[in-house]
């Protein structure tokens, strides 16, 4: 079972950038030193699920870590019951890239409801 290591909490208010600097410095704090190789891949990860919950969802974010060695899980809570759909991005587009880079990097990802509403989105990387 893994043990969440951290918390970050976001207030993403529509007509604002993301706050996704932030996000990432906040995983290389919290990340273990010992597994340098997951930090860029965490925080790409991340990025993108923060974003698409932005995008999409707006309103109050949290952002979980989970560790246990070689294995790490991020987790992003948003208040909106849609799940989120991988498009069709063409080579041309500036977006729409998300879902295809974390199924890229992650082992598994997927999303479950939360009580009350709301839902969260999950990502494992690593061994």
């Amino acid at each position: 079972m893994l043990a969440m290591s951290d918390q970050f909490e976001l207030d993403l208010t529509p007509g604002q950038l993301p706050p996704l600097v932030a996000v990432r410095q906040w995983a290389a704090r919290v990340l273990p030193v010992s597994e340098p190789d997951l930090i860029t891949d965490v925080q790409l990860v991340a990025t993108e699920l923060v974003t698409n919950a932005f995008d999409h969802a707006g309103g109050a974010v949290r952002v979980r870590l989970g560790y246990e060695p070689g294995r790490m899980v991020v987790e992003v809570d948003d208040p909106s019951d849609e799940p989120p759909r991988r498009s069709a991005a063409g080579p041309r587009a500036l977006r729409g890239r998300g879902l295809m880079l974390v199924e890229g990097i992650a082992t598994a990802w997927g999303t479950r409801t939360r009580p009350g509403g709301g839902k969260t989105v999950w990502a494992t990387l690593g061994a």
